[in-house]
């Protein structure tokens, strides 16, 4: 890879159940403001029905209203839920938001993560993946023009073409996402489009993302595809303080509610599982940049190398030391991954090591400004100043 990696913030959103959800989403709609504001490159928002912790139902009207907000930050869909619309209505929204933030939309796309929204619209779990491949096949012929007739178990297409085609050319960027199975990442490379890595967020999951995009390369082989690495990008919790300690204060109780109260009760997973043990696997980054850095470094090595890195959105510390998180990263991480620093820090050893040379020339400058201006040299004026 050659270009700068991307970063940004993956917002399910998590929010606890009996805060009040008016004010959670207006803190969300700041967040992205904020990282508008520091140089984040994306954010993407998600789509759930049930369970009460992630209460966005549209990301397309969140998406909607963050451009109206916002500058530059490309907003995405983190993720629809392909299987419970229909493609052509999928394919027109984020069309008519690519015009509307004037080419800063993104598609992430999914199966569906809850059991319990699936349940409530009558649609069988087993079919869900499946149908998120016939979707996003439609979805992409709509997109780049094609006029689609075909007929699934549960949608219809009849000469169905989009009256607009995006604002970005050729298209704006589509991923898809992978969590717990490499299914997520074999239908990306099927289609040939990026990837969002929920499951680089999970203990155990960093060991299985270099196979897992071995198995996206091959299937993007088998189908004449290509997917690049860039448009790779890893989702994983982070909260940084000026100290390691501090850092981890900071998340203790709020980590611990959000695993009981959501993960422990309604999603089925594990528990027990500590912050030592997501630290140690660079699946939570908690401490401080340079701490930060490292588990980059680290996961770039183990993957073979990814584009982007989102930040997993999260309330496990309060609002002034979660900006001041995000504050921190985007001042100490993102540039040393952006290619930002090597020049300064250049400079800086260039003078550093020239200083004593400086100072011959330096003082003969002063000097002659005073002989200049016919005044006689301050006797206490001292050379080291100057060096």
């Amino acid at each position: 890879m050659t270009q700068p990696m991307t970063f940004g913030t993956f917002m399910a959103p998590f929010h606890r159940v009996g805060e009040n959800p008016l004010l959670a989403m207006r803190r969300d709609l700041e967040l992205i403001d904020w990282c508008d504001e520091l140089g984040y490159d994306e954010a993407w928002v998600g789509e759930h029905h049930s369970a009460g912790w992630e209460i966005i139902a549209d990301p397309a009207l969140f998406i909607a209203a963050a451009g109206e907000r916002t500058k530059r930050i490309r907003i995405g869909s983190g993720v629809v839920s392909l299987p419970y619309h229909h493609p052509m209505m999928v394919a027109d929204r984020y069309v008519q938001l690519d015009y509307m933030t004037r080419g800063r939309a993104m598609l992430g796309v999914g199966p569906g993560a809850l059991v319990s929204d699936a349940v409530m619209m009558g649609i069988e779990p087993v079919t869900q993946r499946g149908r998120m491949d016939e979707a996003l096949g439609a979805i992409l012929r709509l997109i780049n023009g094609e006029v689609v007739t075909e007929r699934t178990d549960w949608y219809e297409l009849q000469e169905a073409r989009l009256q607009l085609l995006p604002y970005t050319k050729p298209r704006f960027p589509i991923a898809v996402a992978s969590t717990t199975s490499p299914s997520g990442m074999v239908l990306a490379g099927k289609h040939g489009v990026g990837v969002l890595s929920l499951g680089a967020g999970l203990v155990g999951g960093k060991k299985n993302l270099a196979e897992y995009w071995k198995m996206g390369e091959e299937s993007a082989a088998r189908h004449g595809q290509e997917i690049r690495r860039e448009e790779w990008r890893l989702v994983i919790r982070v909260h940084l303080a000026d100290s390691r300690d501090e850092a981890i204060r900071d998340v203790a109780e709020g980590r611990l509610y959000e695993r009981h109260h959501y993960f422990g009760r309604t999603g089925g997973l594990r528990n027990d599982i500590t912050l030592e043990q997501e630290i140690a696997e660079d699946t939570a980054i908690v401490g401080t940049p340079e701490d930060a850095i490292g588990a980059l470094e680290r996961l770039q090595e183990a993957t073979g190398g990814f584009g982007g890195f989102m930040v997993l959105a999260h309330d496990w510390a309060n609002r002034d030391k979660t900006l001041h998180s995000y504050e921190l990263f985007a001042r100490y991480v993102m540039p040393h991954f952006q290619g930002m620093l090597d020049p300064v820090r250049e400079s800086y050893d260039m003078v550093v090591r020239n200083k004593r040379a400086y100072g011959g020339p330096a003082m003969e400058a002063i000097t002659k400004a005073y002989t200049d201006a016919g005044k006689a040299i301050p006797a206490d004026l001292n050379p080291r100043s100057i060096r």
